[in-house]
């Protein structure tokens, strides 16, 4: 006999060896040792399944001439060794007649089936047929089947495989006993595997292995035939002396056309901190690479679903049918987004998957579709929304936000500054983002922005402590002067005019110099606090690092905002800026540095970033001052810039740094 392919030389012969069909298995088992056997058997299911194989399993153990409780067959499985047994195994047996359903579909095949089912079996106990594929039938051919169904003779016995239930008319499945088979789950595959390979004397790595059974997709015979197929392109090695073949992971990859899931797994950390570019590159070298882009967007649809699966149930959960290494994978990727955003994810990637099908430039739709997945990372969330228009902001303002990934939190406070000695002759230097150290007379609020009034206040002087010293004292602003300084307000504490203690950094404290040539207090080292972080930490912390990742514009301008912080979220309100041009200079880059900071010191896990009253109207003044070697210096400097200002008689009022960084 020539060579048998893997799904037909390993099929199952008893109940036993049927995997993942317990609850039919147990069930016939019961029906054969009580002699309640049913005239008419629906099996239904997934391809590859074992719906036909059962049906062969019971034609044998009805037809078995061994008698059960002997030594040979004990129990009501068949013995596979009579003659009935091993006919009905090789497909000629009499009186056990398997017909293709989708060949012999018409009314005159089943009128002919129903004629000849009149006469008793040749040989065996019972006449039986078995219905390949039995959706396939007409109306027609099932309505002439419908009485000998209803009343059958004693000896016939009908068994029905379909892939489609719902098309076989409910005429006839009320007339019969209905088994829905389960798809098989991925470690029963992965356990059948294991056996066939160590069968066939061949070497295969677990990873290997794990591939073949998650690509059967619940089907045995599908993982049964790939293997088939890995094996015959496996190269051939001497191990124990005799030659095997191998099966690696790598070659399986290959040979399937599929992608690991490291590369998705490195898309979704893109789309998760918002590097367009990136993702564009990681494509780019996928499809150079040879690799269909529909089949690309089927992968991620999977790859997707498992994350999904993973955030919802776990590392252990029974909807993940995959190995260990790629349910660890999954979870790290789950906890870069929240079940909304995965949610989301999917339905955008599945969306792009349909659309491919009938595109013709499939590249370029696929990279539409991976894009949408960060632009969809800007979205407000509708809570947050609502918590906006409870809080005054208006409902349409374009808010911004962002949200941490779903990791545990670690707590950080910076110390408290004890107050800060200044000369009384010093002037004052304002940094929104410093921390309110020191007294202050008719000072504003550095938690929620300038609040002047309607003018200035006259200078009450310094007022010496003969306790602590004297301390720095500033009259409020008048309206044009706190909005002429708020573009200059950053400068402070992280950009020359106030610079930090060379020994004071944002992990270990910091110090602030409000008055030019004071000695700043430095304070202690930061001890860990369980409380949440103050305003002033938060503003220090997320100024210092835009200005260190060189996001010095997107600094200044939530330097000049107003913070409200609370226990669900940060709220950074911004005037004088419309919502395109706040949006280009707090970009998804900046946002995540602030996602960052918010997470290193256990602050809220969202923020928003929000036009301020009036956004939608120019600036209320123009730059002035620029800071030495600042992008407001270089733009007010160019003759092009100087040359308009006076053609138009114009002021500059905001500079946006676009430069690739």
């Amino acid at each position: 006999m020539g060579y048998q392919v893997l799904a037909r030389k390993y099929r199952p012969q008893r109940f036993a060896d049927v995997a993942g069909q317990d609850h039919v298995t147990r069930t016939l088992l019961n029906a054969l040792s009580q002699n309640r056997i049913a005239h008419g058997y629906i099996f239904s299911g997934h391809r590859g399944i074992g719906k036909t194989t059962i049906a062969r399993i019971v034609a044998m153990a009805l037809n078995c001439r061994t008698e059960v409780g002997t030594a040979a067959r004990p129990t009501h499985e068949p013995c596979g060794v009579c003659d009935s047994c091993v006919e009905i195994r090789q497909g000629n047996a009499v009186d056990v007649i398997e017909i293709d359903a989708a060949t012999n579909r018409g009314i005159d095949e089943i009128r002919e089936l129903r004629d000849a089912a009149r006469y008793a079996p040749s040989r065996d106990r019972y006449k039986i047929y078995i219905l390949d594929e039995a959706h396939q039938i007409t109306d027609a051919a099932f309505n002439a089947l419908l009485k000998t169904l209803e009343e059958p003779p004693a000896h016939v016995i009908f068994m029905m495989a379909t892939t489609q239930p719902e098309d076989i008319p409910q005429t006839i499945r009320s007339r019969c006993q209905h088994f829905s088979f389960h798809a098989v789950k991925f470690d029963d595959i992965l356990t059948q595997l294991k056996m066939i390979a160590g069968e066939e004397q061949v070497e295969a790595e677990d990873a290997a292995l794990a591939l073949l059974a998650e690509a059967g997709d619940g089907s045995m015979r599908d993982a049964l035939s790939i293997m088939d197929q890995a094996i015959a392109s496996a190269p051939i090695e001497i191990v124990q002396g005799a030659g095997r073949p191998v099966l690696s992971a790598a070659q399986i990859r290959e040979l399937m056309g599929a992608v690991p899931n490291a590369v998705f797994e490195r898309l979704l950390e893109a789309v998760a901190a918002g590097q367009s570019a990136e993702l564009m590159e990681q494509l780019n070298l996928l499809v150079n690479a040879g690799h269909n882009p529909s089949s690309l967007a089927r992968q991620m649809v999977r790859y997707l679903r498992n994350t999904l699966m993973a955030k919802l149930g776990g590392e252990q959960t029974e909807l993940l049918q995959i190995s260990g290494d790629e349910r660890a994978r999954a979870v790290r990727t789950a906890l870069l987004f929240t079940e909304e955003e995965l949610t989301r994810n999917l339905q955008i990637v599945l969306r792009t998957f349909d659309d491919l099908n009938y595109r013709q430039e499939q590249r370029f739709h696929l990279e539409l579709g991976l894009l949408k997945l960060i632009h969809a990372q800007r979205l407000l969330p509708i809570e947050e929304l609502l918590s906006g228009v409870a809080t005054g902001a208006p409902p349409n303002s374009g808010i911004r936000s962002a949200t941490a990934p779903s990791a545990p939190r670690t707590t950080a406070t910076p110390s408290r500054l004890a107050p800060i000695p200044a000369t009384p002759q010093s002037a004052p230097s304002i940094s929104p983002f410093g921390p309110a150290g020191g007294s202050w007379n008719s000072g504003p609020r550095m938690d929620s922005g300038f609040k002047p009034d309607s003018g200035p206040k006259p200078d009450s002087g310094p007022k010496p402590d003969s306790a602590a010293g004297p301390v720095a004292t500033m009259e409020r602003p008048s309206p044009a002067a706190a909005h002429a300084s708020a573009s200059e307000a950053f400068s402070s504490p992280f950009l020359g005019s106030a610079p930090f203690p060379a020994a004071a950094t944002p992990a270990t404290g910091y110090a602030a110099t409000l008055t030019e040539g004071a000695l700043a207090k430095a304070p202690e080292a930061a001890t860990p606090s369980s409380g949440p972080p103050s305003m002033e930490s938060l503003r220090h912390a997320i100024g210092s690092a835009l200005v260190d990742a060189g996001h010095v514009s997107a600094a200044q301008l939530l330097g000049s905002g107003a913070w409200t912080l609370d226990s669900a979220s940060l709220r950074i309100e911004v005037a004088g800026m419309g919502k395109k041009m706040l949006s280009l200079t707090v970009n998804a880059a900046a946002e995540k540095i602030i996602r960052q900071e918010l997470q290193r010191l256990g602050a809220v896990a969202r923020f928003l970033v929000i036009p301020g009253a009036g956004s939608d109207a120019p600036a209320a003044a123009a730059i002035s001052a620029p800071l030495a070697g600042s992008i407001q210096e270089a733009a007010l400097s160019n003759p092009w810039v100087q040359r308009a200002q006076d053609i138009f008689k114009a002021e500059v009022r905001s500079v946006v740094d676009l430069r690739q960084k």
